[in-house]
């Protein structure tokens, strides 16, 4: 994390040093040696209860996602159909209290209704899952013998957050040791207020606490280091008093001379130094933040704006869960998913439907993508019965404030959204007093960044037209385009945004050919567990992505990234829709005739496009080859034998050869000047011979955070993969490594995620796999009946720093 300085010593228990040994503040992973139960035993927040017969576990961890599937299950199909219930966990650690030092704990995220425990002594209750927690450790710490921390996580109210949330502490847990006067939770901070070709203007501040027995004098000492690790700027604050009990906030303005701009190419960060010192020169805490330099703003004539450039947010909305790891997601997931969608042209992401991994921001400040940070799913109208409509007035001003401090040091984020298709619009009182202060808490702890929220069906509650929209710094709407260009049109000074919109070319291209629309957020990026409920037993999840549940890229994908990249790509499918396709069906059949939030929620019929050249039927049948491209011009032949060229589109729909099937080989190629190289080919496949594995890379390391996605093809003698055959892989992983998972992306595969044997999907199947020691080689096979196996090894090295 950003706020490390430095890491204690790891033994067999923890043993928190003396200050005389220690930094001004000490950062200490605390995610390994934990004991974990199902259950809600009585007393197990004590002590003195007894654990040993408890499961050891390393943290994060989901439980949720071992399984298994049941149709019975509480949170149905809005759940994936896993279950849920209450869990404990406890960890023994050695730390004494030590005069002048304070020991918080801190949990990224705890799914849900957490209660957290020290030496039996209760800290605190958190419903939202979502929110991370800080508890100070340090009135209850043991001056002799070790200390045991309990948490309990509830879940047996789901469906209570949309969709698959998973259960236990699903993120990151650490110690934190500073002084008694100390950098408050989110305290630390630095934002760019004025900024030119030559300049930036950087206010960089902490809000200190003092949580000492007597006032303090503190004063805060700032260094601003550069993209490149050289030191940039420099300030001291003058000393002020902090009194017992008060926080105190000290800021200053540094100067940054010709500036490295963040951006979607460049996506370059600084470092905030921010050292609190006392009156006797000591550091008594210390926080380091990542920034990034750049200017973001949206504009009422022209849409979204960075860095003086006009873009339109070409975004996903993505969804917590990261598949077959549940929502204990490995950052390296999200490093594959991300890459694969900048690959495709996505510069946006939206944090669907509440807020991420600390991490998770980190990752997307370092590719260069922007983000609409979501609060909340529900405000005081519900969606479910036991969702957190039932704590919203209680809680909602803290945790909005919580999660505005922890991540509003990250240049990637751009837009803040206050809620998704909030209930509460049907009751405009309550819903604009509500709005209220979710605004005034924004604004307050970040008045650098504008406020949205998904608004549902605007012009059945009169959000247009009873004030509530005008209250939105950035007026977004689900579905509808229309009616959003409307709104613009009925109201010039709003800026607009699509906070949520559909994959059919008939929602891209109002967006794009009106300036005002700032851009759209797909529903969705990846697809994600849950949100089975409309579709039913057997089906798991949502498939509505650009990418499936493994990470590869969809057909869907493959024409998005024809209408959202910069660069030239072909692509070549095979549309096997009797009829061709109308002005609105994007060659993959009739546009849904289901209202739209139910047919996004469906899964599709079975596809009828497909990205091979092996239908079932060998025979000559009419078959229809489509490409998707962004080049002007376009040339498809059928086993060399050219088919003629055609035209791109004004209305960026697919172009179409129909053809009678004959085996061989398709290729499409850009004709435009320079560009013979872009084209795309598809094969026939012939029997199933091999089993052909490949890796996302060469190496892995050993820690939670790392994993390679080893992925296996049925492939015919040539390599060509064969996409309908009903065969069973096994995955075995030998030597310097362990199998984490297995997956196929299947809407219907009810197997546990930690088996070794995955059914083949399209030909296709992937192990998740990570290594156990840094320097040790790992080996990856998989084999199938009457199918020669694959293998392949895997250099295990130290994790991403």
């Amino acid at each position: 994390m950003g706020s490390s300085i430095r890491h204690i010593t790891l033994l067999a228990t923890l043993s928190v040093c003396s200050i005389a040994a220690a930094g001004p503040r000490m950062v200490t992973p605390l995610d390994a040696g934990w004991r974990f139960a199902q259950g809600d035993p009585e007393g197990a927040e004590a002590a003195a209860f007894d654990d040993t017969a408890w499961a050891p576990v390393s943290l994060p961890h989901d439980w949720a996602i071992a399984g298994p599937f049941d149709v019975k299950a509480r949170a149905g199909g809005a759940g994936g159909f896993l279950p849920t219930g209450v869990a404990w966990y406890r960890k023994t650690f050695n730390a004494k209290p030590i005069p002048g030092r304070r020991l918080f704990v801190e949990l990224d995220g705890v799914m849900e209704r957490s209660g957290v425990w020290i030496n039996g002594h209760h800290l605190g209750h958190r419903p939202n899952g979502y929110v991370g927690l800080r508890y100070d450790l340090t009135p209850f710490l043991r001056t002799g013998g070790p200390n045991v921390l309990a948490v309990r996580a509830d879940t047996e109210a789901a469906p209570s957050s949309r969709w698959y949330a998973g259960s236990g502490i699903y993120r990151h847990v650490r110690l934190i040791e500073t002084g008694d006067v100390h950098v408050d939770q989110g305290g630390a901070f630095a934002r760019v207020t004025a900024l030119d070709a030559d300049r930036a203007t950087v206010r960089v501040g902490v809000d200190v606490i003092n949580d000492g027995t007597a006032a303090r004098p503190v004063r805060l000492e700032a260094v601003i280091t550069g993209p490149d690790g050289a030191e940039a700027a420099r300030l001291v604050v003058p000393a002020v008093a902090v009194a017992v009990g008060r926080v105190e906030t000290l800021s200053g303005d540094l100067t940054l001379a010709k500036p490295r701009r963040w951006d979607l190419s460049d996506p370059a960060l600084y470092k905030a130094s921010l050292r609190v010192v006392g009156a006797d020169g000591a550091a008594l805490d210390e926080e380091t933040v990542a920034f990034g330099v750049r200017d973001a703003r949206f504009e009422a004539a022209t849409g979204f704006w960075l860095n003086g450039r006009n873009l339109k947010l070409k975004g996903v909305a993505l969804h917590a869960d990261g598949g077959a790891v549940g929502a204990a997601v490995p950052l390296a997931v999200w490093r594959q998913r991300l890459t694969a969608l900048k690959a495709l042209g996505v510069n946006a992401v939206r944090t669907a439907h509440n807020p991420p991994s600390p991490e998770f921001l980190d990752l997307t400040d370092e590719l260069g993508l922007v983000v609409m940070d979501e609060l909340f799913d529900m405000w005081n109208v519900a969606k479910t019965p036991a969702d957190y409509h039932l704590f919203f007035s209680d809680w909602s001003k803290r945790d909005a404030r919580d999660i505005i401090r922890r991540d509003r040091n990250h240049p990637s984020i751009v837009l803040w959204s206050v809620g998704n298709e909030i209930h509460d619009t049907a009751y405009p009182v309550q819903a604009k007093a509500a709005l209220k202060s979710l605004l005034d808490v924004v604004h307050a702890n970040d008045p650098s960044r504008p406020a949205t929220m998904a608004l549902f069906r605007p012009n059945v509650t009169g959000d247009y037209q009873n004030g509530l929209a005008d209250m939105l710094d950035v007026v977004g709407q689900n579905y509808r385009e229309t009616e959003l260009i409307a709104a613009n049109q009925q109201n010039p000074n709003r800026k607009i945004v699509g906070t949520e919109n559909g994959h059919n070319r008939v929602n891209w291209t109002p967006v794009r050919d009106y300036a005002p629309y700032a851009g759209m957020f797909l529903w969705t990026g990846v697809d994600y567990l849950g949100e089975s409920d409309r579709s039913g037993w057997p089906n798991i999840q949502n498939p509505a992505g650009l990418l499936d549940r493994t990470g590869l890229v969809k057909v869907s994908g493959l024409q998005r990234d024809s209408w959202w990249n910069e660069k030239p790509v072909v692509h070549v499918v095979r549309n096997s829709t009797p009829a061709a396709p109308g002005p609105a069906t994007d060659g993959a059949g009739p546009t849904p005739t289901l209202p739209t939030m139910i047919a996004v929620a469906t899964p599709a019929p079975r596809a009828a496009v497909a990205d091979d050249w092996t239908p079932e039927n060998l025979a000559p049948h009419p078959e229809t080859i489509e490409v998707y491209s962004n080049c002007q011009s376009v040339e498809v032949t059928l086993n060399g034998r050219s088919l003629g060229t055609k035209a791109l589109p004004a209305d960026a729909s697919p172009r179409q050869w129909p053809v009678s099937f004959v085996p061989g080989t398709v290729t499409a190629q850009c004709l435009d000047a320079g560009q013979a190289a872009v084209r795309d080919s598809l094969r026939t496949a012939g029997p199933a011979a091999r089993i052909a594995l490949t890796s996302d890379a060469a190496a892995v390391g050993a820690a939670f955070d790392d994993l390679a996605f080893v992925r296996a093809r049925v492939v015919d003698a040539e390599g060509v993969t064969v996409p309908r055959v009903p065969v069973t892989i096994g995955f075995k992983v030998s030597g310097s490594g362990v199998l984490v998972a297995t997956d196929n992306g299947s809407s219907t595969d009810h197997t546990p995620f930690a088996s070794p044997q995955r059914q083949a999907e399209k030909g296709r199947a992937v192990a998740l796999v990570r290594g156990t020691a840094a320097g040790g080689t790992l080996r990856v096979e998989a084999a199938a009946s009457g199918l020669k196996p694959g293998s392949l090894s895997l250099k295990v090295q130290a994790g991403r720093p």
